[in-house]
């Protein structure tokens, strides 16, 4: 058993927060929105499971969406990249473990490593075969995934209303917004993720040494800091993704993600500032320095764990924080770009005729309120079970 398992602090606040129903209900929501983003290539996906004919059932099985996990038909290739590894890892550990498979820890690490292999040796193909018209012009059999178009695929007429073939309608050049919602979640939570860890990083590191190293040290950093904060924060987002759409720099993922975590960490620096001060003359950190234990290791080892749950709590309101910054610049065109599917994107082309293209405003709408209500109340529901004095 760990430590934190054993420690009566985090034993009675994991106890406390099972018993909040709302953040039950952000972790679970959380939950799904994860398997939704993990899963997406076998929720929709405009190339079969499996296919095969009945007279060379053995000869001819294949297995074409295989391709589309190892080498995605997308221009973000190294998120796609990182949800479906992702996707096959947690798999592969689910396997061994259900199958008690001996020295387990081993066998994953092992299945990690072999699973990285095809996606560095796969090349990217780009397959324009039609496969339900293959299906229904010839003898082949195959399974599709339960929606069976991909997110980059004209499948139908343009805004056509949510029906029994395109559940949640279809876009402005006749993609599926059922696929594009389930791979907007992608972009969602790795922009969310990504660019709040960015933010935490650069935060804790700032904070804790300026919270630390006090004097002018502390005088100087914390006045820069202020400058920064000046700015508002999404109209500095605006203006660096102008300019460097400007300067013809590619518009990415990674982009946005450098971007919006470059610019979030300010709120974190004053959060972790203010409780290093609180531990900086306690007796374990003097305690430290007294046996010339290094500053860096008394920063990272001792101070940093004992100010974990209010950065916790904070990184759990940044990821909402981040979507909603994300979707707010796909909305405005300066996010993720087009043909990458984005909630943001989704909303943008209902902006002419928000009530007949209705489809368009409600459905991404929605995620969006899931997305941040599920953090937002995981976020309060760690609030209060870390709260030592409640």
């Amino acid at each position: 058993m760990s430590n934190a398992a054993r420690n009566p602090f985090f034993t009675q606040a994991w106890s406390k927060f099972r018993r909040d129903r709302f953040a039950v209900a952000g972790v679970t929501g959380i939950a799904l929105l994860l398997a939704l983003a993990l899963a997406a290539p076998l929720i929709t996906n405009g190339k079969p499971l499996a296919m095969w004919y009945d007279h060379d059932f053995f000869g001819t099985v294949s297995f074409p969406f295989l391709r589309e996990i190892f080498a995605p038909d997308s221009p973000e290739q190294t998120i796609e990249r990182f949800f479906n590894y992702s996707l096959l890892l947690i798999a592969a550990a689910a396997a061994i473990r259900l199958l008690r498979l001996p020295k387990r820890r081993l066998m994953t690490v092992a299945a990690a490593t072999a699973l990285l292999v095809p996606f560095f040796t796969v090349e990217r193909h780009v397959d324009k075969t039609d496969y339900r018209v293959v299906v229904r012009e010839t003898a082949a059999k195959a399974v599709f995934t339960p929606i069976p178009y991909g997110p980059f695929e004209a499948a139908a007429s343009p805004y056509s209303p949510p029906g029994a073939a395109h559940w949640l309608g279809t876009d402005s050049i006749g993609r599926d917004v059922a696929s594009r919602m389930i791979y907007g979640a992608r972009a969602s939570l790795a922009v969310g993720v990504f660019a709040t860890l960015l933010a935490l990083v650069i935060g804790a590191a700032v904070g804790l040494a300026a919270g630390f190293y006090r004097g002018w040290f502390d005088l100087t950093v914390m006045r820069l800091v202020e400058i920064i904060m000046c700015f508002p924060t999404f109209l500095l987002l605006l203006i660096l993704m102008a300019a460097l759409k400007d300067r013809e720099i590619e518009q990415s993922m990674i982009l946005v993600i450098l971007v919006i975590g470059l610019t979030g960490w300010i709120g974190l620096t004053f959060l972790v500032r203010g409780e290093t001060l609180k531990q900086r003359n306690m007796a374990y950190v003097l305690s430290c320095e007294v046996s010339g234990i290094p500053s860096w290791r008394i920063m990272a080892g001792h101070i940093l764990p004992n100010i974990m749950p209010p950065i916790l709590i904070s990184f759990t309101f940044g990821v909402a924080g981040a979507i909603l910054a994300e979707s707010g610049l796909s909305f405005l065109g300066f996010g993720v770009q087009p043909p990458t599917a984005s909630w943001g994107d989704l909303l943008r082309q209902a902006f002419d005729n928000p009530m007949n293209y209705w489809h368009l405003t409600l459905f991404p709408g929605l995620a969006l309120f899931w997305a941040v209500l599920a953090f937002n109340f995981t976020g309060e529901g760690l609030r209060k079970a870390l709260d030592a004095k409640a």
